[in-house]
């Protein structure tokens, strides 16, 4: 088969991934190519075992489309989503169903200067202990916080890597191939091809985590800046506060609306006899404490409400600046605050009625994202099956 066959071969592959079922006529549109070229693909990769016959197509008066859909064993992710505390790492196949159990690592990147090795370590034990031949994974997907290079494999941030960078030493350990992007710009990359977004021209997802990250969709592509930093909205210095960020500087938006600072002041407040049914809420344990602040603020508690809404009015101080800037049609929350669901919209609006210049602001839609604390794993999934179609992430049969 010629090479430009087998790149084609690997682009239908990679959009049957993203669209779950398609028409030999709608992969002959969506990649430009005739019918007859696209049908004989398509025999191929059912010669190969690649693809099924998935049923016919609704009926819209002639004879029915026969679809087709991925074989979901041919290949199978690894999704790795980081914080600056977690590594969750999931095997995939190519239905983004979870294979085996997610690995869940305590990795503290800001304090551990072998978090790097630790990481290649448990990615090469969860890959034996699978039993999935190494040749049968498309790749490993990596979301991570911090200033990520996703061209040369560095994050500024984080990770000591010494001679290699994270992407080579990764490779060198396990034997696959590996992507690396910012946490913020995978969730928006979810959003984009896999979920609330998937039909928006321009739209924001807002991260709500230990940050507040930005992922950027314009003219229906992730928007990632000259090196990959677009989206730092977290650092938008919105406030005189005199807070140090974690960035060195002062009044950063995280100062006053991050997740970890939404856990200090309920602590502080439950401290001086705030009233809520919240308890034992630590700073030891940040992920279970914001966990109970967003279930506490959806089912009522008072002070929970409170918190979480003034965080939001914070927030949505800094969305008033974005849709000046970028006039978007959708705006997507997202993240592990994001589980508090539409308690974040109202206070977000008020912000936007305060400081947003109506006529800009009056065609916004905003969402609590459907992929909820999915959404990293599956953003780190797509990041590898957007570049399926490279010769570099195809292994043959």
């Amino acid at each position: 088969m010629s090479t430009r066959q087998q790149q084609y071969n690997r682009t239908l592959i990679k959009h049957l991934y993203f669209n779950k079922e398609l028409s030999c006529a709608e992969l002959s549109v969506i990649t430009d190519k005739s019918l007859a070229h696209t049908s004989k693909a398509i025999n191929d990769l059912l010669e190969k075992g690649w693809i099924i016959e998935s049923g016919y197509a609704n009926s819209t008066g002639g004879r029915r489309a026969q679809m087709y859909s991925l074989k979901r064993d041919m290949r199978y992710i690894i999704s790795v989503a980081m914080d600056q505390f977690v590594t969750s790492v999931s095997i995939l196949d190519l239905y983004n169903n979870v294979v085996g159990e997610e690995l869940k690592i305590s990795l503290d990147l800001s304090s551990n200067t072998a978090a790097l090795t630790e990481l290649g370590a448990q990615l090469v034990g969860l890959m034996k202990d699978s039993g999935i031949p190494k040749e049968k994974f498309a790749g490993i997907g990596i979301g991570m916080p911090g200033f990520v290079d996703t061209n040369k494999g560095i994050n500024y941030s984080y990770f000591d890597t010494g001679a290699h960078n994270i992407i080579s030493y990764l490779e060198m350990v396990t034997g696959v191939s590996v992507l690396i992007d910012n946490d913020s710009s995978l969730i928006a990359l979810a959003e984009c091809r896999l979920g609330s977004a998937k039909h928006s021209k321009n739209a924001m997802v807002v991260n709500v985590g230990w940050g507040i990250g930005l992922g950027m969709i314009l003219n229906g592509s992730l928007f990632r800046g000259d090196n990959g930093f677009a989206g730092e909205f977290s650092h938008i210095p919105l406030f005189t506060n005199n807070k140090i960020c974690s960035c060195g500087k002062m009044g950063c938006l995280e100062t006053e609306a991050s997740l970890s600072v939404i856990a200090e002041k309920a602590i502080e407040g439950l401290n001086e006899g705030k009233t809520s049914v919240m308890k034992d809420l630590t700073l030891d344990n940040l992920e279970e404490s914001v966990k109970t602040i967003m279930y506490s603020a959806s089912r009522g508690d008072k002070y929970a409400v409170e918190l979480v809404s003034e965080a939001a009015y914070k927030i949505g101080r800094g969305i008033a600046i974005l849709i000046h800037i970028l006039n978007p049609g959708l705006i997507i929350l997202s993240g592990r605050g994001a589980s508090a669901g539409r308690l974040w919209l109202a206070p977000i609006q008020h912000a936007l009625n305060e400081h947003c210049i109506p006529k800009i602001a009056e065609n916004v839609e905003f969402k609590i994202s459907s992929l909820g604390n999915e959404a990293e794993r599956l953003g780190a999934a797509a990041l590898v099956m957007e570049h399926f179609d490279q010769k570099k992430l195809y292994k043959s049969n």
